[in-house]
């Protein structure tokens, strides 16, 4: 039987909208672990009956807490209230190749021109305490890259982050937010923020109403590259974030393209970093636009998740199913492994390695990382 997620682009019926929402909203349901449950059980309302079964199987004694119907009602129509768009994986509003990463927002909340989310997107990431001339740098070359018809896409932080939305208003740009999309953050871009609602657009991941924290960041950052078909990095220091944004750029498969500085300016040594590491020395715009142009003709290379099916475990035991699990538990530790290390050590029970890992997640005893790994849970 067929296990691929089941996607109706822009049909996705209103009681599955509600049970994917209350899916991720319930308690250790992480994005991969959301399409996992997706990819086995076809549908949210499915995989929300199989939770307490998953769960004690990895080895959970209390109850796992799943997202009332209620409160995911609520939080809809808070959203339908505050003029703000749900978008769901699967829809054609969705940003498409956003779609194709290990760990997509199984929903984005989008203020603003929802249909700037389909067009081909550059990032920009820098720092905060940017100078002068980085500042316009980011300004002058978003503007001319806006022109050549992409859409500029960053975090709205200050320094670089503002400078390029600032630069694109009049094209289209997008803030992709580390808390709700109703919060504005910092508060001195009140006026950026009322001006991209007006021509461009806001997304989080986050719900409405939550204040971004620091570790709302970095799964901001994956977001902003996974839009992208390429991430600009200029007056990155060596220990800047935008380094966690350019990591995750390449991981999924995009170009990296970096400002050069001043040896003895510390903002730039992240980026000059990179450059010697491989990512494209960028010094205008027209360095981004004609190697993306370049590769407008090619596919990404992408994996399409409704292309990866969970092979079914009917064929093993209860036992053998017992065995894989404890022999799982043994195998790993608290650093990240890779799963296909895992597969080929229990002996290639695919099927029996993705159900345990669900159970040991769902159960609070595993973390995911990217790259496809997983390691155990520190205890606390």
């Amino acid at each position: 039987m067929d296990t691929a997620i089941e996607t109706q682009p822009d049909g996705i019926k209103p009681p599955e909208k509600l049970a994917r929402l209350r899916l991720i909203r319930s308690e250790n349901v992480g994005p991969i672990t959301f399409f996992k449950l997706l990819e086995r059980f076809k549908t949210a309302k499915d995989a929300i009956d199989a939770l307490p079964a998953l769960a004690k199987n990895g080895g959970r004694a209390a109850r796992l807490k799943i997202c009332p119907q209620s409160k995911a009602e609520d939080e809809i129509a808070a959203t339908e209230k505050s003029d703000t768009h749900m978008v769901h994986w699967g829809e054609t509003s969705y940003p498409p190749l956003l779609g194709h990463i290990d760990d997509p927002p199984p929903i984005l909340f989008v203020r603003g021109h929802l249909p700037l989310l389909n067009k081909k997107a550059v990032g920009f990431v820098g720092s905060r305490n940017a100078s002068i001339n980085g500042r316009r740098f980011a300004h002058t070359t978003a503007k001319a890259i806006g022109e050549a018809g992409y859409l500029i896409v960053s975090g709205m932080a200050r320094g670089i982050d503002a400078a390029a939305h600032e630069g694109a208003l009049n094209t289209g740009t997008l803030a992709v937010l580390g808390g709700g999309v109703d919060v504005v953050y910092p508060r001195e871009h009140r006026k950026l923020y009322d001006a991209m609602l007006e021509c461009g657009a806001i997304c989080s991941e986050v719900p409405l109403g939550i204040t971004p924290q620091a570790r709302h960041f970095p799964r901001r950052n994956r977001i902003i590259s996974g839009i992208s078909r390429g991430v600009v990095v200029l007056e990155a220091g060596a220990r800047s974030g935008s380094l966690i944004t350019a990591r995750m750029a390449l991981e999924q498969g995009r170009e990296v393209f970096a400002v050069p500085g001043a040896p003895q300016d510390p903002r730039v040594k992240g980026a000059n970093m990179l450059i010697r590491q491989g990512a494209q020395l960028t010094e205008n715009a027209e360095d981004v636009i004609e190697t993306l142009g370049g590769m407008m003709s090619c596919n990404l290379a992408e994996r399409r998740r409704d292309d990866f099916h969970i092979p079914h475990t009917e064929c093993i035991t209860d036992s053998e199913l017992e065995g894989v699990r404890t022999y799982i538990i043994s195998a790993l530790d608290y650093g990240p492994t890779d799963i296909d290390d895992v597969i080929r050590d229990v002996g290639g029970h695919v099927g029996a390695v993705a159900t345990v890992l669900l159970e040991l997640e769902l159960a609070g005893r595993l973390e995911r990382h990217s790259g496809n790994r997983v390691s155990l849970t520190a205890p606390d």
